[in-house]
């Protein structure tokens, strides 16, 4: 029931995704933007924890609910994590009516053909089980495409999509993101050789394997139209990428049917030191001015 009520929000419901599922790597700076420097705890298990805390404090904000926000992707550690008393994910949907998505992808490989493929995931099939019992609607795994390479891109589609149907298997609803470095010198080719193959393997999809797509926002305005409109896709969410949050707003904006699945651009301006009125107010402008991005 769950799962129907959470496929239909996502479908329909105006809103966004939040993005929350900063990992290993990405961890430090996140923490460092929202005030907390590397000096303020030692090991990985307590950057873990003070990570948790900024994600606990956005979480359970007033500002932070079901009305604007349609789902929330988080890091494996944090499902693992309580919030309120309950499981993250299940706190989520539970108390805040947002979708929980888990980041399941374990990093990149290194660069070859102008692409980084994922790593290998050996447990995967485990991660997706305990993903399915945490009740996480769907999951998020993340590529990167460097250059217009059209080798390069079609390995990344082929990968994405063959994981992303062991993940439908699984019964949950796999959010593909192929991303494109917006600092790739030939973004536009490159988008569009990433269009054409996915349109290419989501017509071999049948009509019960659903995706959603996260895409870097592209450089021509609605480019991503076809993609929007294909059966098989749930929604196609942009990631920013490193624009700010106005930057990000502002292109999104002017991409109709894409809606924001931001990280560093939804947490843009948040302390650890502000009050916790100031902290509020301050997440509560972030989600509007995202929100109504997305509603274009």
């Amino acid at each position: 029931m769950a799962f129907e009520q959470q496929l239909t929000k996502v479908l329909s419901q105006d809103g966004f995704l939040a993005a929350l599922d900063q990992s290993g790597g990405s961890t430090p700076k996140a923490l460092k933007l929202y005030g907390v420097p590397e000096s303020a705890y030692s090991g990985e298990e307590a950057m873990y924890t003070k990570v948790h805390e900024m994600r606990t404090r956005i979480v359970t904000s007033p500002a932070f609910n079901g009305d604007r926000i349609l789902g929330a992707i988080l890091f494996e550690n944090t499902m693992d994590r309580q919030i309120g008393g309950k499981g993250s994910a299940q706190y989520l949907w539970q108390e805040k009516r947002v979708v929980p998505f888990l980041k399941v992808d374990k990093g990149l490989a290194a660069e070859a053909e102008g692409c980084q493929l994922m790593k290998d995931m050996p447990e995967l099939d485990k991660l997706l089980e305990r993903a399915r019992k945490n009740e996480v609607f769907g999951t998020k795994m993340r590529s990167v495409i460097k250059q217009a390479n059209a080798g390069g891109i079609a390995k990344v589609v082929e990968q994405q999509l063959a994981v992303g149907k062991r993940i439908i298997e699984a019964g949950l609803v796999p959010i593909i993101e192929p991303e494109v470095d917006i600092d790739c010198p030939d973004k536009v080719e490159a988008e569009g050789l990433l269009e054409d193959s996915l349109l290419a393997a989501l017509d071999e999809l049948d009509g019960s394997e659903l995706v959603m797509l996260k895409l870097t926002l592209p450089e021509i305005d609605g480019f991503y139209e076809r993609l929007i409109a294909h059966p098989n896709v749930v929604r196609v969410v942009a990631l920013s990428g490193g624009y700010t949050r106005a930057r990000s707003n502002q292109k999104l904006a002017r991409n109709p049917g894409m809606i924001a699945s931001f990280s560093r651009a939804l947490t843009e301006g948040l302390s650890a030191q502000q009050s916790d009125a100031d902290f509020n107010a301050a997440l509560d402008d972030a989600i509007q001015s995202i929100f109504e991005a997305s509603r274009t």
